[in-house]
């Protein structure tokens, strides 16, 4: 591990800079699906971040990471949502100017959270990837800091803290359920758990329609989807034909890849809200949906911790949660 693009060190000296902007979330027990699991399973609540995300841990480890006349220039970024989000916020509680791109698939909840903030927002674009474009060119134009929404050693790193937790929470943890799309926090919990506790396995999660990054590591090399609608949202996008992170370090690490419908991303969701009362949005319960559907081998195992990874759900999702619909809506 000590050639790849990011280390244990990196993880610990983001730990350091984040404290007082993130919070350490607890991991709490799930009983129902650790009786029909027959395995102990906990989740990782990082639905309860300051911005309903896990984002603001890798947003706090790049604009801490700073120099503080470069900071003065401003950030950009690009995002699904809760990244855009996450940099917004911690921007605001450095004064730094940041600019949000979007594409026109980003959900109205989320383009409505954004503009709460009051950073400066630009929509546009048929995908992540065109996002990221616009991104590109604002940064040459104002010499401004591009704060990649997962291709960034400083963003991997704060996303790596959690697995920090985890493995001080539950040091018997062996399997971490993880959400998988652009990578960066799979990357950043696979570089800190393994080498916390050797042998912990680091699956990825992820939903069918469109899974650019594990359809990437099938090819052995980045590759290019347009991207679909889905329940999960937030982990739609691209990975860039240039990533130079996260791919490496899950083409070394990730142990697994599982890809999920929509329905049974409704059904985690659905379990999350009755059995935890538990608003996830569709990215954010993909692990528990893994789970449900038992396309995890759990032989060996005794300790799993599912990362539940955001709360930002659009209000038609939460509604129809309430109202206790078994079937998956129209994403």
């Amino acid at each position: 591990m000590s050639e790849l693009p990011v280390t244990a060190a990196d993880v610990a000296a983001a730990r350091s800079r984040i404290r007082g902007l993130t919070l350490r979330t607890p991991l709490v027990p799930a009983t129902e699906l650790s009786r029909r699991c027959q395995v102990s399973v906990s989740l990782k609540l990082e639905s309860i971040q300051p911005t309903g995300s896990f984002k603001v841990r890798g947003a706090a480890s790049k604009l801490t990471s700073l120099d503080p006349e470069v900071a003065r220039r401003g950030v950009v970024t690009a995002s699904t949502g809760n990244h855009g989000r996450a940099v917004a916020h911690v921007a605001a509680r450095s004064e730094v100017p940041a600019t949000i791109c979007l594409s026109d698939n980003v959900p109205a909840g989320k383009v409505a959270a954004l503009e709460a903030l009051g950073c400066e927002l630009i929509v546009g674009g048929d995908s992540q990837a065109a996002a990221l474009e616009t991104a590109a060119e604002i940064v040459a134009e104002r010499d401004a800091t591009l704060v990649h929404p997962f291709d960034d050693v400083e963003v991997i790193a704060g996303q790596g803290t959690m697995a920090l937790e985890v493995c001080e929470d539950a040091p018997d943890v062996s399997t971490l359920l993880v959400p998988l799309s652009g990578g960066g926090l799979a990357a950043g919990i696979a570089v800190a758990a393994k080498t916390s506790r050797p042998g912990t396995r680091v699956i990825g999660i992820s939903m069918e329609r469109a899974a650019v990054m594990a359809a990437s590591l099938d090819a052995g090399h980045p590759v290019d989807l347009p991207e679909e609608p889905t329940l999960a949202d937030s982990l739609q996008g691209g990975i860039g034909r240039d990533n130079a992170t996260t791919f490496p370090i899950l083409a070394a690490l990730l142990d697994e890849v599982v890809l999920l419908d929509e329905q049974a991303i409704w059904d985690g969701m659905r379990h999350a809200f009755d059995a935890h009362r538990l608003i996830l949005e569709g990215g954010a319960a993909v692990g528990i949906a893994a789970l449900l559907t038992g396309r995890i081998d759990l032989a060996r195992d005794h300790h799993v911790v599912v990362v539940a990874t955001g709360a930002n759900a659009e209000a038609d999702h939460v509604a129809a949660l309430a109202q206790g619909a078994t079937t998956a809506p129209t994403a």
